[in-house]
């Protein structure tokens, strides 16, 4: 039988998707092992979401209470998506020198001193401690995202689109109850003499530890050390890549390109209308428990959809699943565009805004996690990570001044226009041949 078509082609001696294989003999100790993998995966995503999934809501209007300034605030809400592109390369690389476990327990506690930072901020309203602290916790954004890629490492091919979906639906849990800390938060507060905001970053930081705990404990044998003893000589492929190699692999692999390109403009969407709804909720009289219900419902629709788009990509290829995603997110920027001042639509829009956002940012990571070769593998997904945060920190910081100087209904359309390269892209022939 023919192979998938968006499974074609080969690259660095293996075929494109799968990697190095372990031999036949050792599929069933190798099976034992990605079981055990990603229990802990789901168990640390979970609980390491919940630090991670404070900053998106109470971090942004802590931001705008700490700084007293648009200009200062704008600057303070894009800290947390910076940190998590400076960090996500070099834990990429880390996770290539010395594999996935040091790799994520590290990020997770540099998280967790994060957040400890911005107890003292809410607290006493320090401005410096404020950007520092966020730009640290921005470490948990980017071993989340390093999570469901690792997966991969140990995935039956057929199934490594689902075990990525997998990583990143169990998500949804932590990254619901982030925003909402500020309930148990007044609990805590009224005990300790914490501000609504210290007391939720403290609970942040506890669980963002504990996360780091369970992987340093538990995540044993580490996968993508595992991988390398038991893939057949010369295809081991954690040898750390430089970003020069996983550029110049870029140039010259189409498949990487598109799924990159998909996955960029998915997160420059996604985070610049995300991150000024909150601003904008709040300006329309919106109050802090609307908004982390918002930010909570649209995180939902961000991750509760992955195990579908896994699906899809594993049986039907990554395509259709771009494609879809490309037409929700569509939708969602008209609703905001057109609806901008009606609560109802503006929250059915976010929601829109999550699902397109998974399908687009799940088949894509997929697609590059199946079409980069394995030399450069554990630090590209690192770059790749660290390049969408990057360009996720961007579209925030410039989403704030456009929204001040025009509207919402402005900010969706600009949106939309982003949206169009990738949709020519998708449009074209070529994507799923073996050179695509």
């Amino acid at each position: 039988m023919p192979e998938p078509e968006h499974l074609a082609g080969t690259h660095a001696g293996t075929h494109a998707g799968t990697g190095p294989q372990p031999s036949t003999a050792a599929r069933p100790a190798v099976d034992a092992v990605q079981r055990r993998t990603m229990t802990v995966l789901v168990l640390t995503q979970i609980i390491g979401t919940v630090g991670v999934g404070v900053a998106p809501s109470i971090g942004i209007l802590l931001a705008g209470a700490v700084t007293d300034n648009e200009a200062w605030a704008g600057v303070a809400r894009t800290a947390s998506t910076l940190g998590a592109a400076l960090l996500g390369l070099p834990l990429g690389t880390l996770a290539a020198r010395r594999g996935r476990r040091v790799a994520l327990a590290g990020g997770w506690w540099t998280a967790a001193v994060g957040a400890a930072v911005l107890v003292a901020a809410a607290q006493w309203s320090l401005i410096v401690p404020l950007f520092g602290g966020l730009l640290l916790i921005g470490a948990g954004l980017a071993v989340s995202l390093q999570s469901r890629f690792a997966a991969t490492d140990l995935a039956q091919p057929h199934h490594k689109a689902r075990s990525l979906a997998l990583i990143v639906w169990v998500g949804t849990l932590g990254s619901v109850l982030g925003p909402n800390l500020g309930v148990p938060g007044e609990i805590i507060g009224a005990a300790t003499g914490l501000t609504v905001y210290a007391s939720a970053f403290l609970i942040a930081a506890l669980c963002l530890a504990v996360a780091g705990l369970v992987v340093w404990l538990w995540l044993r044998p580490d996968p993508l050390l595992f991988l390398e003893r038991e893939a057949p000589a010369g295809l081991g492929g954690r040898q750390p890549g430089r970003i020069r190699q996983v550029l110049a692999e870029l140039r010259v692999n189409r498949r990487a390109r598109v799924a990159v390109i998909a996955i960029l403009t998915a997160q420059i969407v996604m985070v610049g209308i995300m991150t000024m709804t909150p601003v904008h909720l709040t300006h329309h009289g919106g109050s802090i428990t609307l908004v982390g219900i918002t930010i909570s419902m649209h995180i939902v629709g961000m991750y509760a959809p992955a195990p579908l788009v896994g699906l899809i990509a594993d049986r039907y290829g990554h395509r259709p699943a771009i494609t879809a995603g490309l037409g929700v997110l569509a939708a969602s920027l008209l609703i905001g565009a057109m609806k901008p001042d009606d609560t109802g639509w503006t929250i059915t829009s976010l929601i829109l805004l999550g699902i397109g956002w998974s399908f687009v940012n799940v088949a894509a990571s997929a697609l590059f996690n199946a079409a980069v070769s394995t030399e450069t593998r554990a630090s590209s997904q690192g770059g790749v990570d660290a390049l969408s945060n990057l360009f996720g920190a961007t579209a925030a910081f410039a989403s704030g001044p456009l929204l001040a100087v025009s509207s919402f209904s402005l900010l969706s359309i600009v949106a939309l226009i982003v949206l169009i390269p990738l949709g020519v892209l998708m449009a074209g022939r070529t994507f799923t041949r073996q050179n695509a």
